[in-house]
């Protein structure tokens, strides 16, 4: 009787999230880099100082990232022109803004520009490494809200939320640089008023910033960019 042979079982190749990075300070870059390396599912395929740096690298490039990390503030090509320009170019990367400039009207021109999500660089390495995880498998990460928090509440939420023409409007002008005062003189209310308009908005998407309230809404499709 022949002995039977058990053959060993391969474990499933987990192919990684690779990486692309465009950031001008080149000590950051290559640091952030490091880091990147050092996680389980990343890796680093791709970087340059800027926009057009990262146009020729594109080029000619057989390895595509699936993830763009972009600064702002650049030479050349700055953050909103990068991230817009592979918004038009390469629509499959996802795009997530690495900056310190933590002004609203920055924040507001990369999400309009195509990214899914605006992270700073004092980010704890766990945090950016869940988020990089966050933005591969769903398209989209938002600091304040865990992805998971959004799935259990989305049908209860997304079904029964109901936003009249004047919150559609105020969320509309919030999603661009103008400031509040300026939303209020564009929509002939006053400043409480429009104080008021956001602290519902905030309500209502659950969120505690301007930047939440922009990711939330351009993902529920109440914003189109």
């Amino acid at each position: 009787m022949e002995e039977e042979t058990k053959s060993e079982e391969t474990p499933p190749v987990i192919s990684k999230i690779k990486i692309g990075l465009v950031d001008d300070p080149q000590l950051f870059r290559k640091s952030l880099m490091l880091l990147l390396s050092s996680f389980k599912n990343t890796e680093v395929v791709m970087d340059a100082t800027n926009g057009i740096d990262l146009q020729e690298k594109l080029a000619q490039a057989t390895i595509i990232p699936d993830v763009m990390l972009i600064d702002v503030s650049m030479p050349q090509m700055d953050g909103p022109q990068t991230a817009e320009w592979l918004h038009q170019t390469y629509p499959a990367i996802r795009k997530v803004a690495l900056s310190m400039d933590d002004k609203e009207e920055t924040v507001i021109k990369m999400l309009r520009a195509g990214c899914c999500s605006y992270l700073f660089k004092d980010i704890h390495p766990n945090e950016l490494e869940h988020a990089l995880d966050e933005v591969h498998r769903f398209g989209y990460y938002n600091p304040a809200i865990s992805y998971q928090k959004l799935m259990d509440s989305a049908q209860a939420s997304d079904s029964s939320m109901h936003l009249t023409e004047k919150e559609l409007y105020f969320l509309k002008l919030s999603c661009s640089d103008l400031s509040y005062r300026d939303i209020a003189s564009i929509m002939n209310l006053s400043e409480r008023t429009i104080d008021g308009y956001r602290a519902t908005m905030f309500t209502k998407l659950n969120v505690q910033s301007r930047t939440g309230m922009a990711l939330e809404a351009i993902r529920k499709g109440f914003v189109k960019l």
